[in-house]
């Protein structure tokens, strides 16, 4: 039995190896983990910038990955406490953006200022319990190739938006988004689809 597994199977140690990584109470690592660890465990590939006031609360437990010329934008919080954090190639991660795993982003995806993806939901089926004693569950999220996420979108845990397509500014996406298609509004619908046969962005009746 390796160490990984060791640590999983007990408790007590868990709790422990925990406590070392973060501090109580809190959802970001020690300092000496950002400082001697991350950068070792979660290297960048060429060309991959990540700006000086990004909140980076990256584990050595779980994975953080960017690809080529991937950037990830000012103001910007991303953690992969609970869940892998993966950037695909010539992604742009704008300004004050939340990434919180398991999230995957493609190539080439642009995703503007102020956008939440959050793969974890709080528990809260127990009424006789405060919400935030009840842990959390995740669901990954998929945001494919090609893909343009606008100002002030929603989307949220278990979703996946197909390649090439649009989620409008605003949009609170709680259902899959297929390929090709404009999603807007809040829950987000279809409002276009592309038409491969006309070469056009055609509306949804």
């Amino acid at each position: 039995m390796g160490f990984t597994d060791a640590v999983k199977n007990n408790a007590s140690l868990k709790r422990i190896i925990h406590r070392l990584l973060i501090p109580a109470g809190q959802a970001r690592p020690r300092t000496w983990v950002k400082w001697f660890v991350n950068p070792f465990l979660h290297p960048k590939k060429h060309g991959s910038i990540v700006r000086r006031r990004v909140r980076l609360d990256v584990f050595p437990f779980n994975r953080f990955e960017m690809g080529r010329n991937a950037v990830i934008e000012d103001f910007c919080t991303v953690n992969n406490g609970v869940g892998d954090v993966l950037i695909g190639n010539d992604a742009t991660i704008g300004m004050s953006n939340v990434l919180i795993g398991p999230v995957q982003i493609g190539n080439n995806v642009i995703i503007a200022q102020n956008v939440v993806i959050s793969g974890l939901n709080h528990n809260y089926e127990d009424v006789n319990l405060p919400i935030q004693a009840q842990g959390v569950r995740t669901a990954p999220i998929m945001v494919e190739d090609d893909c343009w996420i606008g100002a002030n979108a929603v989307i949220t845990a278990g979703i996946t938006v197909g390649k090439h397509s649009i989620i409008a500014a605003g949009a609170v996406v709680t259902k899959n988004v297929p390929a090709f298609c404009i999603a807007a509004g809040n829950p987000a619908r279809i409002i276009k689809r592309y038409d491969a046969t006309q070469k056009a962005w055609v509306k949804v009746i």
